[in-house]
């Protein structure tokens, strides 16, 4: 399969990532869960047979916890800087980033906080992605997880959409069908953002990093 699945992270340093988890656990607590999600996150991703992983990268990876597990993990990935002031930006840019360095290929983008993700999902997601012009992946706190698009350059239009709001997703999916692209729904996942929502994820996936930390 020639697809590249992009991961979008953000480096998980106790003080910067998964704040609002913090608020309950402690900044390292919540860091360890974020790098747990990550590393999960990532070999799911490197399971899809015959597909490139990059992952475009924000924060200091020396400075985050699992900093050694993390650049073992992302040793074989295409690693760049995310680029942007907000985040709909550097979504956008990110995948305009791909798409210059593997021209032709169909993206499939997801974050880091749904470590309960699996290689067969994304798998299923990706071969969608060849009768569709896009594939919209819904989380269950009104934004999405996944994205994929057959022709990269259409990300632009997240520039226009709102993020991090209860009708992101919804917003997004407008944006596709304003485009005109024929969209296709995967599966509603939730995230990780909150304590609930790492106890639930940590449900679904027994056996992953992001569950033996939970088990701490």
């Amino acid at each position: 399969m020639t697809a590249v699945v992009l991961v979008v992270a953000k480096a998980p340093v106790a003080g910067l990532a998964k704040t609002r988890l913090a608020a309950t656990v402690g900044a390292k607590r919540a860091a360890e869960l974020a790098a747990a999600a990550l590393l999960d996150t990532v070999d799911s991703a490197r399971a899809v047979l015959g597909a490139t992983v990059a992952c475009a990268l924000t924060g200091s990876l020396a400075d985050a916890e699992r900093s050694a597990e993390l650049a073992e993990t992302l040793g074989d990935c295409v690693v760049f800087p995310q680029r942007g002031g907000d985040f709909a930006t550097r979504l956008a840019n990110a995948h305009a980033d791909v798409a210059r360095r593997f021209p032709g290929t169909p993206v499939l983008q997801v974050g880091m906080d749904t470590p309960q993700l699996r290689a067969p999902l994304l798998t299923s997601a990706l071969f969608r992605l060849r009768e569709a012009d896009a594939v919209l992946g819904p989380a269950a706190d009104g934004g999405w997880w996944a994205l994929g698009l057959q022709r990269p350059a259409d990300a632009h239009v997240l520039r226009t959409v709102p993020m991090s709001r209860p009708d992101t997703g919804a917003r997004t999916l407008g944006a596709l069908h304003d485009l005109g692209l024929q969209v296709e729904l995967l599966p509603v996942m939730s995230d990780v953002d909150t304590m609930d929502d790492a106890v639930t994820v940590a449900a679904q996936a027994p056996g992953s990093r992001f569950a033996q930390v939970m088990a701490r």
